[in-house]
């Protein structure tokens, strides 16, 4: 009997071997994950003190994720563009993944600042019109279900008919065209600052795309020597990759606003 019984379990053990082989295990997964980016490229953040420090690190969190280091989510898709135009409601260039696959952090800085020139700013920072257009992009290639992670590059601050700033109204901000592309929805707002930042966790309404927001001086400790660290090589960041998962890919719990 105990040879019966060795004989079955060398056969169960091959079945799930063979079973796991299959079905793929142990292999990758195929990247899910769509994700658009936003530059503001208004006046107000171009000609600020963050706008060069901030696409340093966008080459760098591009080049990362497109590598995977780190355990960072590689995306599927790729479409970078800027947020507003020269008047309201302007669809802009998404410029997508081939323009930033298989080239190093120098490069992808130099793809963004062609794609972005400093001496080119649009007088709108439009959210809405960005946000209707990662909608419509989302439809057209089926992107719909798959997680999507929008990362955008800006002081957060809209625009308003009257040009003042201080009288900004959150709630104008209009994410429902997102609400129904997947259930999985992140909206990642950098260099922007603590008092803008709350507005946006507080005031945006929404029902299941969730928001988070960094300051811009947290945001400027990414390339400390203690952080991105010299003569290692760069798929070795640990300290790096860490230091952007816990303080840009944070995963943020849902929350309605009404």
């Amino acid at each position: 009997m105990s040879l019966i019984k060795k004989i079955l379990s060398i056969f169960i053990i091959l079945s799930i071997s063979i079973t796991f082989s299959s079905c793929g295990f142990g292999e990758k997964p195929e990247p899910r994950l769509s994700m658009f980016i936003g530059v503001d490229v208004s006046g107000s953040f171009i000609g600020g003190k963050h706008f060069d420090d901030s696409m340093d690190f966008l080459a760098n969190y591009i080049y990362s994720h497109l590598k995977g280091y780190g355990g960072l989510d590689v995306p599927s898709v790729l479409f970078v563009g800027s947020i507003g135009g020269e008047k309201r409601d302007e669809p802009k260039t998404l410029y997508p993944i081939s323009d930033f696959e298989n080239k190093s952090v120098k490069e992808i800085r130099a793809q963004l600042s062609k794609s972005f020139p400093k001496n080119k700013i649009n007088p709108f920072t439009d959210y809405n019109a960005f946000f209707d257009q990662i909608a419509r992009t989302v439809r057209d290639r089926n992107l719909i279900l798959k997680p999507i992670a929008i990362v955008m590059i800006s002081d957060g601050i809209p625009d308003v008919p009257t040009g003042d700033k201080k009288k900004a109204d959150f709630k104008d901000i209009i994410v429902k065209p997102l609400e129904l592309l997947a259930r999985n929805i992140t909206i990642r707002l950098l260099y922007t600052d603590a008092v803008v930042g709350k507005n946006w966790q507080t005031r945006v309404t929404r029902k299941r795309v969730k928001i988070w927001t960094q300051d811009a001086q947290v945001m400027e400790s990414w390339n400390d020597p203690k952080i991105l660290l010299a003569n290692i090589k760069y798929e070795d960041q640990e300290r790096f990759f860490d230091w952007m998962k816990d303080n840009v890919d944070f995963g943020v719990r849902s929350r309605r606003v009404k």
